[in-house]
């Protein structure tokens, strides 16, 4: 995850090392309800990936490293690296992946190198006792990240705003897929897709960056 305000991102940190500490490198460890959820997340993200010769790939918010899985069992070759704040997931995804020479797992808050593809799934959730207004900025920061550390385009996941008002908790950040959808044109590029049709409470949008 992204911030210039560390102060922000330490509660979260915590709660995800807590999930991890609870649940394992399972996707409730993660904090999602179960594989089958993930994995349709995962097939969205990976929509903005063209490039069957092989690609590289920064893995914002990387969790224990469950993107990489998914990528592997991929035909195409690439190289990955994962970004967490969260040690304990870290520490979760070093082991898992044990001698994957493709992966590498980073402690930090932004992408420490420019590659063809960004990802980012559920890190714009949790926002715990923020305010509409600190989070908004810390998306703001974030996007602008992976726009800078993407050469070819990226991909990131929110909550939808349009979820059930019955079943929206206060601690979880729903997103306007409008507005999100209206700054990324606007400042990231013109070939933006917005897909909210797969089934779930979020929405996926993917930033294409075309010669």
């Amino acid at each position: 995850m992204a911030s210039s305000d560390p102060d922000l991102l330490a509660p979260v940190a915590a709660y995800y090392s807590a999930k991890v500490a609870r649940h394992g490198a399972t996707a409730r460890g993660v904090d999602w309800n179960g594989e089958d959820s993930q994995a349709l997340r995962f097939r969205q993200l990976c929509r903005i990936i063209d490039a069957p010769g092989g690609f590289s790939v920064n893995d914002l918010g990387c969790g224990y490293g469950a993107l990489y899985d998914h990528l592997a069992r991929q035909a195409a070759p690439f190289s990955y690296s994962g970004f967490d704040i969260s040690e304990s997931m870290l520490d979760a995804a070093r082991e898992r992946h044990r001698g994957a020479s493709a992966a590498r797992f980073v402690l930090a808050s932004t992408p420490d190198q420019v590659a063809e593809y960004g990802s980012a799934s559920g890190i714009f959730n949790v926002r715990l006792d923020r305010g509409d207004d600190a989070w908004r900025s810390y998306i703001e920061t974030t996007l602008d990240a992976l726009d800078r550390t993407s050469s070819r385009g990226f991909a990131f996941n929110c909550l939808t705003a349009y979820s059930d008002a019955d079943r929206m908790r206060p601690d979880l950040y729903y997103a306007d897929p409008g507005a999100v959808f209206d700054r990324c044109m606007r400042r990231y590029s013109r070939h933006v897709a917005l897909l909210h049709d797969y089934g779930l409470y979020e929405f996926t949008i993917l930033v294409r960056k075309l010669p």
